[in-house]
C-alpha cells in the first residue's frame, strides 16, 4: 500500500486501481471520523448513554424548552398552508424539483398534513374532545414526541454525509460484505444501518435506509428487509424502558436478551413473506450504484480503502452539501413530521380510549399462560399495544407484580421494532416499497418469533 501513496486517486473507478494518496485519504478519513463521533460512539452522559449528534439535539431541545410545541405547531400548520397553496396556485418555483415533489404532493398526504395540522393546535390550545388532546395522546405526540423529532432530525440532516457521502459505509460494507450475505442476505453497508440505530436511534437508521435506497445502494427487497429488521431502538431508550419498569438492575440480561431474540427474527422475517417477494429491483430514477465485490488480486483491506477513497472523490461540494441538508430538513419538517403527528395520534386514541388492543390480545392470554408467563391476562394487551407506540408496553406493564412479566413485555417491546406513532409512520412516508398491512404482518411475525426466545430466556436468566 506504501508502494502507491505518491500517485494520485482516481475517482468513480475500479477500486482496485485507485491509488491512495495523502490528500485522497484525509478526504475519506477526515469526514468519516466526524460521522463516526457523531453517530456510532456512545458517550456517557451522568446516568444516561448518548451519542454526539444526540447530546446536540439535547442541548438545542434544552435551549428552545417550552417553545418548541409551538415551533412544531407552527411548522406543521405551514406544511398543510403551503400544500394547500400550491395545489391552488401552482407557483412557478413549485413547479419542478424537490419543491414539487415536497408540495405537490397526492390527497391522501394532503389529508394527513391537515389533520396533524389539526391535532396540534387543539393539543396546544387545549380545544376539542379530551380523547385528542390529553396529554397521553395529543400531548405524548406535541409535547413528548415534536420536540424530540425537530432537535433530532435538524442535526441529522446536515451530519448525516458525513457518514454516508465520504467512503466510510462503503469501507465498511466491503470489509463485512460476506458475513452479512451469507446470515442476512443483505449488503455489508446494513452493518452501519444497525449500529447507528443502537447508538443513536432507530429512525436514523431508517433515514439512512431510505436514502441509500433513494441512491441505488440498496433494492427494494433490501431496503424493506433492513429498515424493518435493524431499525433497533436506541440503548438510551432502552435504559429508559428498564427505569420506567423497575428492572434496570437487570439491565445486562435484558439487553442481551434484546439482542438475540433481534437477531433470530433478522435471520427468519426476511425469508418469510411479505419480505421475501420483495423484487430484487433498484429505486427507478438512479438505478443500481452499489459495488461490494472483491474480485481483484491486493487485499480486502486494501480493496476496502480504496472503495472508500474513490467514493470520497465523488462526494458533493460545500454548497451541494448545505442544499440538499436544507432540502432534507424541509422534507422532514414539512413532510415527514406532520404524518407522525396525525398517524401517531390516532393510534394512541385507539389504544388509549378504545378497547380495540384488548380484544385483538385475547387470543394471547392462553399462550402466554402455556408460556408459564404469570398475570397472562394483564400481559396481553401489552404484546400488541407497542404497534401504536414504542412505549405504550412499558406503561402497561408498570403495575404489574410479576418481575418476570415485566421482563418479558419489555423485551417484546424493544424487539417488535414496528410502531406506527414513529417508525411506522417514517416508513409510510418514505419510497421504501412498504404498505401498512405489510407492516402489520411483519410486526406480528416479530412478535412470534421473539416471544419464545424471550420467554425462554426470560425463564433462564430472571425466574
Amino acid at each position: 500500500m506504501s508502494a502507491s501513496l505518491d500517485s494520485t486517486a482516481t475517482g468513480g473507478g475500479d477500486p482496485d486501481n485507485t491509488r491512495l494518496t495523502p490528500r485522497g485519504l484525509l478526504k475519506f478519513l477526515i469526514p468519516s471520523l466526524i460521522g463516526v463521533g457523531m453517530f456510532l460512539v456512545p458517550f456517557s452522559t451522568g446516568d444516561t448513554i448518548n451519542i454526539g449528534m444526540g447530546m446536540l439535539a439535547d442541548g438545542l431541545q434544552a435551549w428552545l424548552g417550552d417553545a418548541l410545541p409551538a415551533i412544531a405547531t407552527l411548522v406543521l400548520c405551514l406544511s398543510v398552508l403551503l400544500t394547500l397553496y400550491v395545489k391552488a396556485a401552482k407557483p412557478g418555483w413549485s413547479r419542478e424539483g424537490a419543491l414539487n415533489e415536497l408540495f405537490d404532493v397526492a390527497p391522501l398526504w394532503t389529508v394527513m398534513r391537515a389533520l396533524g395540522a389539526l391535532f396540534a393546535l387543539m393539543t396546544y390550545f387545549q380545544v376539542g374532545p379530551e380523547f385528542v388532546t390529553a396529554s397521553f395522546t395529543g400531548g405524548v405526540m406535541l409535547n413528548d414526541l415534536a420536540p424530540v423529532l425537530l432537535t433530532f432530525f435538524f442535526f441529522a440532516a446536515i451530519l448525516l454525509p458525513f457518514l454516508v457521502d465520504f467512503g466510510f459505509m462503503e469501507f465498511i460494507g466491503s470489509l463485512v460484505r460476506v458475513p452479512f450475505r451469507k446470515i442476512f442476505g443483505l449488503p455489508g453497508r446494513s452493518a452501519i444501518d444497525a449500529t447507528a440505530s443502537w447508538m443513536g436511534s432507530g429512525t436514523v437508521g431508517v433515514l439512512i435506509t431510505t436514502q441509500q435506497y433513494e441512491r441505488g445502494f440498496y433494492n427494494r427487497r433490501e431496503a424493506s428487509v433492513i429498515a424493518t429488521n435493524f431499525s433497533i431502538v436506541s440503548i438510551a431508550f432502552a435504559l429508559l424502558v428498564t427505569s420506567f419498569i423497575g428492572i434496570n438492575y437487570l439491565f445486562i440480561p435484558f439487553y442481551l436478551t434484546v439482542v438475540v431474540a433481534g437477531l433470530v427474527a433478522a435471520v427468519i422475517v426476511p425469508r418469510l413473506p411479505p419480505l421475501s417477494r420483495k423484487p430484487n429491483t433498484y429505486y427507478e430514477p438512479v438505478g443500481c450504484r452499489l459495488v461490494e465485490e472483491h474480485s481483484g488480486s491486493q487485499g480486502l483491506f486494501r480493496y476496502s480503502l480504496g472503495m472508500a477513497v474513490s467514493r470520497a472523490d465523488q462526494a458533493p461540494g460545500p454548497r451541494q452539501l448545505v442544499r440538499h441538508a436544507l432540502l432534507n430538513v424541509a422534507d422532514i419538517f414539512f413532510g415527514l413530521l406532520p404524518l407522525v403527528i396525525a398517524i401517531g395520534t390516532v393510534a394512541l386514541i385507539l389504544a388509549e380510549f378504545t378497547p380495540l388492543f384488548t380484544w385483538l390480545s385475547y387470543p394471547m392470554v392462553p399462550v402466554l399462560e402455556w408460556m408459564r408467563i404469570p398475570e397472562a391476562a394483564a400481559a396481553a394487551p401489552a404484546t400488541l399495544v407497542g404497534f401504536a407506540d414504542m412505549f405504550l408496553p412499558a406503561v402497561l406493564a408498570s403495575d404489574i407484580e410479576s418481575e418476570l412479566t415485566r421482563f418479558v413485555i419489555a423485551c417484546l417491546s424493544l424487539t417488535q421494532l414496528i410502531y406506527m406513532s414513529e417508525i411506522g409512520a417514517l416508513l409510510l412516508k418514505s419510497k421504501i416499497p412498504l404498505k401498512l398491512w405489510e407492516l402489520v404482518v411483519i410486526f406480528l411475525l416479530r412478535t412470534a418469533i421473539t416471544l419464545p426466545i424471550i420467554v425462554v430466556m426470560g425463564h433462564w436468566l430472571v425466574a
